[in-house]
């Protein structure tokens, strides 16, 4: 019999069905025993009478929670039951896989373990509701991302992911050999993009795997992640990157509402908000001078930079005097940029930058990029760089390379802001980090 999904009952009562799921809770009591069977879509309660048909009763006893059912009965209405007003009368059942007992922990009990052991068992803590609508968020916010970009007329590239020379510093490289020689694993499409520009693509887009040799324990680091990147040419300046960025993810969220706003409501809690456009805009300048109005103290080593506090007061202060979750961060010091942004022609101490704060955290990095060879390499020499090694970077502006900018974030850093979701480690399929290469 064809397979029913658990959210489609209601339209088969009075019928036989198959369903296949998962067993999340089994009441066995002397007369009759109630299984809550669970699959993608939903919950739903199964009864069986004992006496009915005891060989099947004393199976059912058997059974160890989140074994994998395939069970055959008929739909009725019974408004006593809590799960839709429904159940099925179970006539078959069939053990696909039994699950082993005790579980390593229960994914729908009142207690979990801490995230790094259910991080062991990764894809026990993916069966709970919770994670399932985070991946449905994502992909219907990488969907979106892609639609407004294919509307746009942006091409999608995918760069190299091995890599003979850095694409931002040389810190956070993972190394590796390659025949007779070393290569790298890519931290940034960012040369590639602009290569593309210099092809005259114009408009190009990239969501791909990222590697950062970054030996940090924090709640929003990673060592690999999907990023996502833009890159458009012929720009005035920086603004015309921010007003496009700023749309666009505006738009995800618009599809991420209509598809899941109840859902994350309800699961999580939230209510859903849509970001008004135009985003707000501070200069960094004016960032500090903020942070001295309330109050808070930026160390000595930042004094070209935010770090996570000063990003947490600006956000606040925004979505306080203004309703904004995001706001731009713009018109960073060069001294805090790579050598490849755009210098403010009437400040060369500026560049042409910006970040984007969501929810008080940094989510994603963009500029004008110097699209000049000759004040390319001057700026390259004068960040302390050999050219050599980037020689092939710089070989993309010889021969007429439009003005051009764009910007790159994490994925998942945005799914936390959008969930309101406390670690990044919640919003990856499988993490990443310094000391955790399993599953």
């Amino acid at each position: 019999m064809e397979r029913t999904l658990i959210k489609d009952l209601r339209d088969h009562i009075e019928e036989q069905v198959t369903i296949k799921g998962w067993l999340q809770t089994l009441r066995d009591q002397k007369n009759m025993q109630f299984l809550i069977i669970r699959d993608r879509t939903g919950l739903v309660q199964v009864a069986h009478w004992r006496k009915g048909n005891p060989e099947l009763g004393d199976q059912i006893s058997g059974l160890g929670t989140e074994s994998a059912l395939t069970l055959t009965g008929k739909v009725v209405a019974n408004e006593v039951v809590k799960l839709g007003g429904i159940e099925i009368q179970l006539e078959s059942l069939r053990v696909d896989a039994a699950a082993e007992a005790p579980l390593p922990f229960e994914p729908f009990g009142e207690y979990l373990p801490d995230q790094d052991f259910r991080l062991d068992w990764r894809y026990l803590d993916l069966r709970r509701d919770v994670n399932r609508l985070i991946f449905d968020v994502q992909t219907t916010a990488e969907h979106a991302m892609r639609e407004y970009w294919v509307t746009n007329d942006f091409v999608e590239m995918q760069s190299p992911k091995i890599v003979g020379a850095p694409s931002e510093s040389g810190a956070e490289l993972f190394t590796l050999p390659y025949f007779e020689t070393t290569a790298y694993l890519a931290q940034s499409p960012q040369f590639y993009k602009q290569m593309a520009m210099a092809a005259g693509f114009e408009k190009v887009f990239e969501i791909g795997p990222v590697f950062r040799a970054d030996p940090s324990f924090t709640s929003r680091h990673m060592t690999e992640f999907t990023g996502v990147d833009m890159e458009i040419s012929w720009i005035e300046s920086h603004e015309d990157v921010m007003f496009v960025m700023e749309r666009w993810l505006a738009y995800t969220y618009e599809k991420v509402a209509e598809k899941h706003g109840d859902a994350i409501e309800e699961t999580l809690g939230m209510t859903f908000e849509v970001p008004r456009v135009p985003f707000p805009r501070i200069t960094m300048a004016d960032a500090h001078k903020l942070l001295k109005e309330v109050g808070y103290k930026l160390p000595p080593e930042k004094k070209h930079d935010l770090d996570p506090g000063a990003e947490r007061a600006i956000g606040h202060y925004f979505k306080e005097t203004e309703g904004h979750d995001y706001v731009f961060v713009k018109d960073w010091p060069f001294d805090a940029r790579p050598f490849y942004h755009m210098l403010d022609p009437n400040n060369p101490q500026i560049t042409r930058s910006f970040d984007l704060l969501g929810k008080g955290l940094e989510v994603s990095t963009g500029a004008q990029r110097e699209h000049r060879y000759e004040v390319l390499k001057q700026q390259a020499l004068s960040k302390g760089l050999s050219l050599e090694p980037i020689e092939n970077y710089l070989n993309f502006f010889r021969y007429g390379t439009p003005p051009h900018g764009g910007f790159g974030l994490g994925l998942s850093r945005l799914l936390m802001i959008m969930l309101d979701l406390p670690n990044i480690r919640e919003a990856v399929y499988i993490f990443r980090g310094p000391t955790r290469l399993t599953p």
